[in-house]
């Protein structure tokens, strides 16, 4: 090999690497952005990386797969849905973007686009329609014979994930359609929040405690996505649609004819909507749009270009990603330098310490920024961000500030790079107690339960309808307790007499706002109430980190009360054998690190353990709490019901100061909430369901809580995981491992509907 044979090869290595790495961001991110709604970087950043992996493409065809993210729309299916098989793909669109001036025209990719469309149709100005790209989230309505028969979201492009009670919350959306409307209509838009909705939102989160919602799409996208209905109801989601996919019905010649279809039929559309032929109308249509669009009251990123005639785009066609006959021109994100002159840390209700850039303030997209979150200490380190740095900054999605880099050229001598734990000297700046990080997270915490900056919003949580439900104490009364020395921990509500919550000032010495008696006796009567709900809800109340609502629920049906979870065997039997399991697994005789080792020693320290394991967990396989299985290449693994995390936090936190000051507390108030699902209460009991155990898996129509509660009133058990002693699994689409598992060891499986009528006592 001569030196330009070897030059040649390590360049295309090199390429290869970095193909596979971009593919490798980018896939992760578009998990984050699609199926977690919890994106990490900026939009602009992404489309970066998605044009760096496109000119990688352009240059070496041969590294392209169908698995390539520029090869696949990007996925949102979760668990907990039905699937939709889409009728007809639901592609994504091809993006364009606008160049900085200096570039050359900043539309070039626009000039480029047209001029395609003009050479593949052989015409000179085929007539298109522009319209207001909004930043939502995709869905189709599917009409049949003039009723929603249901609404799904894009899913993978093949199947999408079945919102139709999500998107009945929302009133624009008829679902009936009038007279004369087609057989089969599919209708598909997107779902968003309002600017001004969603402002509303987060002052209500703040005012009940709750962290604010980063920006409107990533509200709608976990919105959509939530299965209580109710809590989707209280969101203000809205819709438009934009495009149609089935259609059985009169002939549809253009978007004329469909917008025309949309406004009959009562169906929200997108708007404005301006029609353009020839080159120099669409440029000046997409920069009209991009002034109008800032009046429209939702986030906008771009412009949507599309053919007008429905006969020219079947001709053009689609790639196996989007179709050939649109594309979505991007706008540059308005962006402003300023001065970082600050980081401050502000306390979570969870006790997460964020860092917030504290900005000289600077006017962007229509308001002045003097403020932007900087995330978590591994955003300050991956941008380098530091105290007095000249900073550009943008609004993510037009609503939320955002530092996108340092202009380092303009770095003061002095400025030192960044560390939050140093900042605030290893304490929480509020309580000054040590913080903490946990492994293999980033975030900085302070785990403090009487923490004064947590003591408001974990009031506020507390109350919450999923905890103990305590009527009118809001974010504003717990501030105010707090402020004024009434409550310095939640449980000290319990303390607090109708007098002293009468007379609380919610309002400033100058202008007094009294909370009042009857208020006052409201509050009190909820508190007593609350003395008597069972162990779920007083766990969630207390928003310990990763134990929410479902998860209390799971520790419920184990521990007979608070006093039994507090001192849990069975929570120290879980981490002692999954502790054992690892280590009688790392013994293994057949792994490479133990090939030099003594293997009688080996398999006799295997056998101690293996007895200590059996021993241990005997009494709690019996129950079905837990179970130790055979896991293939002589190894052994746990059948964890609560999960390994969520059985370690328990832990610490009953064994840390908290946990100890809240069950100390708990026993002077003579407060020791009972499990109304334990499972030995529920051996005994009666029912169509008695003495049958269940596991559910797959997407099924009912969220799984719900169906729970209905095997417990049955007189039946919902378990965890498959094993010999399951009854039935109950299957909806999906399954995965549980399935095989059940087919494996002979567990019937049966469907939801033979569930419901098992429950009526028909038999399976």
């Amino acid at each position: 090999m001569d030196l330009f044979d070897f030059a040649e090869k390590s360049a295309q290595t090199e390429a290869s690497l970095r193909y596979s790495e971009l593919c490798a961001i980018i896939n992760r991110n578009n998990e984050l952005y699609y199926a977690q709604a919890a994106p990490e970087i900026t939009d602009a950043e992404y489309d970066a990386l998605y044009r760096e992996l496109e000119a990688l493409e352009a240059a070496h065809p041969e590294f392209i797969t169908p698995a390539s993210p520029t090869q696949r729309v990007g996925n949102d299916l979760t668990e907990g849905f039905r699937k939709v098989k889409h009728p007809r793909p639901m592609q994504s669109i091809d993006d364009i973007f606008e160049h900085k001036p200096g570039e050359g025209d900043t539309d070039a990719e626009l000039i480029d686009f047209y001029s395609r469309l003009c050479r593949s149709l052989g015409q000179d100005a085929p007539q298109v329609v522009i319209e207001p790209k909004i930043d939502g989230c995709a869905v189709t309505l599917m009409y049949r014979d003039g009723r929603l028969a249901y609404a799904a979201t894009r899913g993978d492009g093949t199947s999408g994930d079945d919102i139709t009670a999500n998107i009945l919350t929302i009133k624009s959306i008829p679902r009936q359609l009038p007279e004369g409307a087609p057989g089969v209509l599919e209708v598909r838009g997107e779902v968003y929040m309002p600017f001004a909705d969603f402002n509303r939102l987060n002052e209500q989160r703040d005012a009940e405690g709750l962290p604010a919602l980063a920006n409107p799409r990533n509200a709608t996208a976990g919105t959509i996505k939530l299965l209580d209905v109710e809590e989707v109801a209280a969101r203000p989601l809205a819709f438009l649609a934009h495009g149609i996919g089935e259609y059985e019905g009169a002939p549809l010649h253009s978007a004329d004819d469909f917008e025309a279809l949309l406004r009959h039929m009562g169906i929200p559309c997108n708007a404005p909507i301006i029609r353009a032929e020839g080159l120099v109308a669409v440029r000046k249509a997409v920069q009209d749009i991009n002034t109008l669009r800032h009046k429209l009251g939702y986030g906008t990123d771009g412009a949507v270009i599309k053919l007008s005639d429905f006969t020219l785009r079947d001709a053009l066609g689609s790639t196996a990603r989007a179709p050939r006959w649109a594309a979505a021109f991007k706008y540059l994100p308005e962006q402003k330098e300023t001065l970082l002159r600050a980081i401050t840390i502000q306390v979570g209700r969870t006790g997460v310490l964020t860092p917030v850039a504290e900005l000289e303030p600077v006017p962007l997209s229509g308001t002045t920024v003097s403020r932007a979150t900087l995330h978590n200490q591994d955003e300050i380190t991956r941008k380098d961000i530091r105290i007095g740095d000249t900073v550009l900054v943008e609004k993510s999605g037009e609503i939320i500030p955002a530092v996108v880099q340092v202009n380092k050229s303009k770095r003061p001598a002095e400025a030192q790079p960044y560390s939050l734990y140093d900042a605030v000297g290893g304490v929480c700046p509020c309580c000054g107690e040590p913080i903490s990080q946990e492994e293999g997270q980033v975030a900085w915490r302070c785990t403090n339960f009487t923490c004064t900056a947590q003591a408001a919003m974990r009031t506020t949580y507390f109350c919450k309808r999923e905890a103990l439900d305590v009527e009118n104490l809001g974010g504003t009364v717990a501030e105010a307790l707090v402020r004024q020395g009434y409550i310095t921990t939640p449980l000290d509500l319990f303390t607090l007499t109708v007098e002293q919550l009468g007379a609380l000032n919610l309002g400033t010495e100058d202008e007094p706002r009294r909370f009042g008696e009857k208020n006052a006796t409201k509050a009190l009567d909820a508190l007593n109430r609350a003395r008597a709900l069972p162990l779920e809800r007083w766990l969630t109340a207390f928003g310990i980190p990763s134990i929410g609502v479902t998860t209390s629920r799971e520790v419920a049906l184990y521990h007979k009360d608070m006093q039994d979870l507090a001192h849990s065997d069975y929570l120290n039997a879980l981490v002692e054998l999954e502790d054992n399991i690892a280590s009688y697994n790392a013994l293994n005789p057949k792994s490479r690190n133990n090939k030099d080792a003594d293997k009688e020693q080996l398999e006799a320290n295997r056998t101690e353990l293996k007895e200590q394991i059996q021993k241990r967990a005997e009494s709690y396989e019996a129950k079905d709490y837990l179970a130790v299985l055979p896991d293939g290449n002589n190894k052994l693994k746990l059948s964890n019901p609560l999960g390994s995390v969520s059985t370690r936090k328990l832990l610490s936190w009953f064994a840390a100061d908290a946990g100890c000051h809240v069950m100390s507390t708990l026993a002077q108030l003579n407060i020791n909430p009972l499990s109304t699902t334990y499972r030995e209460e529920k051996d005994a009991g009666t029912g169509p369901l008695n003495g049958l155990t269940f596991v559910l898996t797959g997407s099924l129509s009912r969220p799984r809580p719900e169906y729970e509660r209905l095997i417990a009133a049955a007189g039946g058990k919902a378990t965890g995981s498959v094993t010999k002693k399951t009854s039935y699994l109950v299957a909806g689409e999906g399954g995965g491992s549980k399935r095989d598992k059940a087919q494996k060891i002979g567990v019937p499986i049966i469907d939801e509907e033979t569930l419901l009528n098992m429950m009526k006592g028909e038999q399976a």
